[in-house]
């Protein structure tokens, strides 16, 4: 399928974008502290994508150190961050004018969806630092998880529009919004597993 020149035009930029992101996110912070840097390499291994996870993640040892709240909350806005930069690229691509109509309508969706994602991320970053302990940690802690693993579903409905079986499965459109979106889920993957393995640590401690 032909993209239009204005329509490559965006997809560029999402991609220079998503490489700057990704540049800026792994890069740039202070060098990690032994301690700090084996605990982040300790935990991200047990998630599902440990090298995207410690890349992400390790520049922020020294403020993590042995703290797994900070390195959930760190997790969780640095998907965050990811899913604000995404939802800005897929509007951008969606207000080009080359898109057919079969692209529009998918792209719409993902306005919509990746828009919910943010929201849900950043009322779990604000609910992951209250200061709370016993019945209260297990419901924030519910509420958390709900609203990450609804951040994971929004990216997976978003996708699913473009899954037709034709023009649009080799669309230059679609490789540009998946590329995004993939990396916006595995960072919610990655951060999810780490919610839940602070929600594991703390509560084993209350009792």
């Amino acid at each position: 399928m032909e993209v239009s020149s204005a329509a490559q035009l965006i997809i560029l930029q999402i991609s220079f974008s998503f490489m700057i992101i990704t540049h800026c996110v792994a890069a740039g912070r202070r060098t990690p502290s032994n301690a700090g840097g084996s605990y982040v390499e300790r935990s991200c291994s047990s998630t599902t994508y440990p090298q995207l996870c410690y890349e992400t993640l390790s520049g922020y040892s020294n403020e993590i150190q042995n703290n797994p709240r900070i390195l959930a909350t760190k997790a969780l806005s640095v998907a965050l961050s990811s899913a604000k930069s995404t939802s800005m690229a897929v509007r951008n691509l969606s207000g080009s004018r080359g898109l057919s109509r079969r692209e529009a309508g998918p792209m719409g969706d993902c306005i919509s969806v990746v828009g919910d994602s943010v929201y849900e991320l950043q009322k779990s970053v604000g609910e992951l630092g209250r200061d709370i302990s016993g019945t209260d940690f297990s419901m924030m802690i519910s509420d958390v998880q709900t609203w990450v693993s609804a951040a994971l579903t929004d990216k997976n409905t978003c996708m699913d529009g473009f899954n037709d079986g034709g023009k649009l499965e080799t669309s230059g459109v679609k490789t540009a919004v998946r590329r995004q979106v993939l990396k916006v889920a595995h960072l919610t993957t990655k951060a999810l597993a780490l919610v839940n393995n602070f929600a594991s640590t703390t509560q084993a401690n209350q009792h």
